[in-house]
């Protein structure tokens, strides 16, 4: 099981902060949607060229286009692009094609796929590299979480590894770590802790543990 920081409401600086403090603790750096919309590809790249013994995942959520920005997001230094899982199936297959040509991996967001079963099944047979079931903020607000989706994708997905993301913290990661995705998300369970560092080394602890 692999760790990935989301960072989502920092700028370039503050991420680099905030990776510096936990690195030693994470194996992916997320360049959460706010961070591209605000500062570009850009992020991506000083990203990778500040920590380039970490993968670095950029989150586009591609709805189209997506064998065209994927090339965008490869050249940047991106090693992980996200596409949505609500896209058409050519707009994923062009987005894998692009990732297998330039050496990268294609994570599949679910996040608002209403048949979660049926539609992890279809994309696993595009030749995604990971499918992640998500909830989003706003959901996150209204009390939900991803964990039931989660065992859903576990047992129809044969090929593509396995993510879980939205509201993950210290206290509920043992409940995750039971399902045993290959990749766990944390954004605010580390980022919006007073001891960053403190936390994410005790959630290493436990992945290793698990």
């Amino acid at each position: 099981m692999k760790l990935q920081l989301a960072l989502d409401l920092v700028n370039i600086e503050e991420a680099k902060q905030v990776v510096n403090e936990v690195q030693a603790y994470i194996d992916i750096i997320e360049i959460g949607t706010p961070v591209v919309i605000n500062e570009g590809l850009r992020a991506v790249k000083e990203l990778k060229e500040a920590f380039p013994s970490l993968l670095v995942l950029a989150d586009l959520k591609i709805m189209d286009a997506g064998a065209y920005e994927v090339m965008k997001a490869s050249e940047a230094g991106a090693d992980i692009i996200t596409v949505l899982g609500a896209t058409d199936d050519a707009t994923i297959q062009g987005a894998v094609a692009e990732a297998k040509k330039q050496g990268k991996s294609i994570l599949v967001d679910m996040i608002n796929v209403k048949n979660i079963a049926q539609r992890a099944r279809e994309i696993d047979a595009l030749g995604v590299d990971y499918i992640c079931v998500h909830t989003g903020y706003d959901l996150q607000a209204a009390g939900q979480s991803s964990f039931e989706d989660l065992k859903i994708i576990k047992a129809v997905v044969k090929n593509a590894k396995t993510a879980i993301a939205g509201g993950i913290k210290l206290a509920t990661l043992p409940e995750v770590i039971q399902a045993k995705p290959d990749l766990i998300i944390v954004g605010g369970g580390i980022t919006g802790q007073a001891d960053k560092p403190a936390t994410a080394a005790e959630m290493r602890k436990l992945i290793a543990a698990g």
